[in-house]
């Protein structure tokens, strides 16, 4: 029997810089949550639209906690709309785009459901499924990734 042998993970925080290149985000403060299945961006001002017969949504965000300041325009294919239930319970339908994220060096498409929630801390939630196979998280560290290696 042959054994192969897989590249050692990169171990990353329960946060971290991370970026999501093709919808012109250079940095966003991204909570790690193995809790949560699917990932979520904190959106705004959701506009979705039909272009050449595709399924569009334009979207605003503030890639910055507690800034308000710097606006992000971003349009992305809808790829699905799904019922997500957050922690508390609560369901709600969401957009879902799919979109390549770097972190730690390394990028690869995710899906990510875009949610109005201004209450949230983080612009930002990583889930288990984007992170599968590739990471694994120390809960007791933050940042490990510095912003220069995204």
């Amino acid at each position: 029997m042959k054994i192969l042998k897989q590249p050692p993970k990169t171990t990353i925080g329960w946060r971290e810089w991370a970026t999501l290149p093709e919808l012109g985000i250079d940095l966003i403060k991204t909570k790690v949550d193995t809790g949560a299945r699917t990932s979520a961006l904190h959106a705004f001002a959701l506009n979705p639209f039909t272009e050449n017969g595709k399924n569009k949504i334009r979207f605003d965000i503030h890639p910055f906690q507690h800034n308000t300041d710097k606006v992000i325009t971003c349009t992305a294919d809808v790829i699905d709309i799904r019922w997500i239930t957050d922690s508390g319970g609560h369901s709600e339908q969401r957009y879902v785009i799919k979109t390549p994220l770097t972190l730690a060096g390394i990028t690869w498409p995710i899906e990510v459901t875009l949610t109005e929630r201004d209450t949230m801390l983080f612009r930002m939630l990583l889930g288990r499924s984007a992170i599968r196979r590739r990471y694994i998280v120390d809960p007791a560290r933050s940042f490990i990734t510095k912003k220069g290696k995204v």
